[in-house]
């Protein structure tokens, strides 16, 4: 499988396979097309090379296959043994160091719920300084910025959900504003809502951590 577009390198978002649930087919050959460099997490290199993907950078700190393995494949090897990090996070900072802006992630859901607990506070706590985006069957995610607008079409459902807490969290553009002092994990979300007509979706916030989720089902 082909996975790499004629593009100008680091103008487009990396990709990140990390070891969760796949998703469809037609959603990683899209986000492939447009990849320049591909980078799998340990865990996840078998099923990745099975399905013929092209894979720039092979990361993590190799508890699931030896570092030798598939030497007969062109792709980078990283050895990143700190325990204080997730293999994702060591990822993040890898394409930190690079130079790269952006990065979608797919396969970070499902599977063990500890890991996709952890993977979206990884999101979180990189989200400022690299945009991120989450992709899998029935959603697609992302920490907001504290002022975010983004046209969608009618009935579009979307999800607010605080990591931790989001303060004086104001919309307007959904079937549901809001308008609240504060969001907190545990006790008020906002799941579950959706544009209310085709047009701008206007979000603020002043401080904490705010993941919409753009859902499908």
């Amino acid at each position: 499988m082909s996975s790499h577009h004629i593009i100008r390198d680091k103008q487009e978002p990396a990709l990140i396979i990390a070891n969760g649930e796949e998703c469809a087919m037609d959603m990683l050959e899209q986000l492939l097309e447009w990849s320049p460099t591909v980078v799998v997490l340990d865990g996840a290199i078998a099923r990745v090379i099975s399905l013929g993907i092209k894979v720039d950078v092979w990361l993590g700190d190799f508890d699931h296959a030896l570092e030798n393995e598939y030497s007969d494949y062109p792709l980078k090897k990283i050895h990143t043994p700190d325990q204080n990090l997730t293999d994702l996070e060591k990822a993040f900072e890898y394409l930190l160091a690079e130079g790269y802006p952006a990065v979608n992630v797919v396969w970070a859901s499902g599977r063990r719920m500890d890991h996709t607990l952890n993977n979206f506070h990884s999101m979180v706590r990189y989200g400022r300084s690299l945009k991120i985006v989450f992709f899998d069957n029935y959603s697609t995610s992302y920490l907001l910025p504290y002022t975010f607008e983004k046209w969608y079409p009618a009935k579009t459902p979307i999800s607010l959900l605080p990591y931790g807490e989001a303060i004086q969290v104001k919309s307007s553009g959904l079937l549901y504003d809001l308008n609240h002092p504060v969001l907190k994990l545990g006790i008020q979300t906002s799941s579950s809502n959706e544009t209310r007509e085709d047009g701008i979706v206007k979000i603020t916030y002043e401080d904490g951590a705010l993941i919409l989720m753009e859902c499908h089902d």
